[in-house]
C-alpha cells in the first residue's frame, strides 16, 4: 500500500492530491476528511473498551486541499455510552463538524437467529436491505468499474478500487459497490477498520447517482454512519439508492456490508438542481 491520503506533521494534516474530489480540483472528496475525524475520535475512546456507534458529519464548505486540524473531545461522559464531537478546521475556521456515540463493548447472551452472523432467522424477511446472514456476491465476483472522466489524473478516484456486483459511475440507479482503500489514510499508518469504512461510507450517493452529471448536481450537506459491528477485510460493499425529488432535496441510502455480512447504515442529505 503505496502513499496516503495525508501527512502528519504535529497537529497538522496536510493533504496529498489523492484526497481531491471529482467536482473541484482545489477541494477534497468527504471520505477521507471523514476517515481522519473518526480516527481522531477513535482515538478518546480508550482502546478496545469502546466503539463507535454512530457519526454524523455537518459538511459546513467544501473542505480544500490545504493544512488541516482536526479537534476532539469527550462532551458527555459515561461509563457505558459516551458522547464526543469533532472538528476539522483549515486556517479560515471549520470545514466539517461531527458528534458521535462511542459505546461500550462487552459480551451479551443475545438468542439465535438475531445476530448479523447467525443467518436470516427471525428477521429474514425484514424491509430493511440490512439482511442477517446476507452478504452481497464478493468482490472477486464483482466487474471492476472504472470512474467516469473528473479531468483530473489523480485523486480520490485513483486511491480507491471500485468493483460493481450492479450498477457503475455510468449507469444511473440504484448499485451495489464493493471498495477498497489503495492507499493508507495518513502516512504509514496501516488503515483500521473504522477507517475504512468512513473513507468509503460517503460515496453512495456517487455510486447510485440517479441524475445525469452532466445536467445535475447533487451534493451531499451532511453524512450519518451508523455501525453495529466492525469492519473485518479490506473491502466494504455500499449497497446504495440514490432518490431526488423535485423540491431539490434528495435522500442517499446505503447499506453497509463487509464479506461477512451488514455492518451498519449510511444516510446522505442531498440539495439537488440543475447545473447553470
Amino acid at each position: 500500500m503505496a502513499g496516503a491520503f495525508f501527512a502528519a506533521d504535529g497537529d497538522r494534516y496536510f493533504p496529498t492530491e489523492l484526497t481531491r474530489g471529482p467536482w473541484d480540483a482545489g477541494s477534497q472528496h468527504a471520505g477521507p476528511p471523514a476517515a481522519l475525524i473518526g480516527r481522531e475520535i477513535a482515538g478518546l475512546g480508550r482502546g478496545a473498551e469502546r466503539e463507535l456507534g454512530r457519526i454524523t458529519y455537518e459538511i459546513l464548505r467544501p473542505v480544500p486541499i490545504a493544512p488541516l486540524t482536526v479537534d476532539a473531545r469527550v462532551v458527555r461522559p459515561g461509563r457505558a455510552v459516551e458522547l464526543v464531537e469533532a472538528s476539522l478546521s483549515d486556517s479560515d475556521g471549520e470545514v466539517i463538524r461531527a458528534r458521535a456515540w462511542l459505546l461500550r463493548r462487552g459480551e451479551v447472551d443475545i438468542p439465535s437467529g438475531l445476530s448479523s452472523e447467525d443467518g436470516p432467522g427471525t428477521l429474514g424477511t425484514s424491509p430493511s436491505t440490512l439482511r442477517p446472514g446476507f452478504a452481497p456476491p464478493g468482490p472477486d465476483e464483482a466487474e471492476p468499474g472504472g470512474f467516469f472522466d473528473t479531468g483530473q489524473d489523480v485523486g480520490y478516484h485513483t486511491a480507491m478500487d471500485y468493483r460493481f456486483v450492479r450498477g457503475g459511475f455510468t449507469e444511473p440507479g440504484p448499485a451495489v459497490a464493493w471498495m477498497r482503500m489503495r492507499v493508507r489514510l495518513v502516512d504509514d499508518e496501516e488503515p483500521t477498520p473504522l477507517e475504512r469504512v468512513l473513507v468509503a461510507a460517503d460515496s453512495g450517493n456517487g455510486v447510485s447517482s440517479t441524475l445525469d452529471w452532466s445536467r445535475f448536481m447533487f451534493i451531499n450537506v451532511d453524512l450519518s454512519v451508523h455501525l453495529h459491528r466492525p469492519m473485518t477485510g479490506e473491502w466494504v460493499c455500499l449497497d446504495a439508492i440514490t432518490i431526488p425529488e423535485r423540491s431539490g432535496i434528495g435522500i442517499a441510502d446505503t447499506a453497509l456490508y463487509d464479506e461477512r455480512g451488514p455492518i451498519g447504515r449510511a444516510d446522505q442529505t442531498l440539495l439537488v438542481d440543475a447545473r447553470r
